[in-house]
């Protein structure tokens, strides 16, 4: 057991130090990934306009003039708020602002209790409440704020606690969907495993990186939208579950650049 827990020591220490030089970009990338769902979604609207005003009028009963304004705010508040999200500026707002987005998009297009909608939206979820946890541990770091509040460095604590459980709800859906492979019972075994050490926060920075690469090759092999041209419609539909997938990415980006926080047992052991 102590050979194991040397070796796993001694890979950790190897791989930090490969990855240290990529560290001051993965912030950036991760918000940028996290955003990336809601800024798609928005240019969606747009390019798609009439079709969208005809689908909540005819099969949602908007008035017109309602789905008009309905459509434009979420533009403009998903294309504000991922903006303020990746410049690290207003972030809790701006978290506020792409959750009610969620919620209301959920109800108009009567999605709300679709299990998958709701679960991968959970997970987008989860890596909103990083990007919250992030922003209250650089307000707390910061040495110009003077002493941390209690109450900042509570909120990060149940913040992170809530954020790691949500991320892997995607996880869940994946598991329900689709025929059963051998390799698909292999990812669901290993990502599972890895999803169960983000929740109770054991090795959870690398257990994130290895969710990380599972969800970008799923990504890249099941949902790879540029490849449909036959069906506008289906398309829309891949082009949706990718861009969410890379949010959610995202998320476990943040995780791995924030950590699991205090309620973790990576946490706990540095008290030992």
């Amino acid at each position: 057991m102590d050979q194991i827990r040397n070796v796993s020591e001694q890979t950790e220490d190897v791989l930090e130090k490969m990855s240290r030089p990529l560290k001051p970009c993965i912030p950036w990338v991760a918000r940028a990934l996290l955003v990336s769902t809601f800024i798609e979604d928005s240019v969606r609207i747009l390019a798609q306009w009439q079709n969208q005003l005809y689908f909540l009028q005819a099969y949602r009963g908007f008035p017109w003039g309602v789905s008009h304004v309905f459509l434009l705010l979420n533009v403009l508040t998903m294309g504000g708020c991922s903006a303020l999200a990746i410049s690290r500026r207003y972030t809790e707002g701006a978290v506020g602002g792409l959750f009610a987005v969620i919620v209301l998009q959920g109800f108009a297009y009567g999605l709300i209790f679709d299990l998958t909608f709701f679960l991968r939206n959970l997970s987008v979820v989860g890596g909103l409440l990083m990007l919250v946890a992030e922003s209250l541990l650089a307000r707390r770091r910061s040495v110009f704020a003077g002493l941390p509040s209690m109450s900042d460095e509570d909120r990060s604590k149940y913040v992170l606690l809530g954020g790691r459980i949500l991320l892997v709800l995607l996880f869940t859906s994946f598991v329900f969907s689709g025929s059963l492979t051998a390799g698909r019972i292999v990812v669901i075994v290993v990502g599972g495993l890895s999803c169960m050490m983000v929740a109770v926060g054991f090795k959870a920075k690398w257990s994130a990186i290895v969710l990380v690469a599972i969800l970008s090759v799923f990504n890249l092999m099941v949902n790879n939208w540029w490849t449909i041209d036959f069906n506008p419609t289906h398309r829309d539909f891949v082009k949706y579950d990718f861009f969410q997938t890379l949010s959610i990415v995202g998320g476990f980006l943040l995780l791995v650049n924030v950590g699991p926080g205090s309620f973790s047992v990576d946490e706990k052991k540095k008290n030992f």
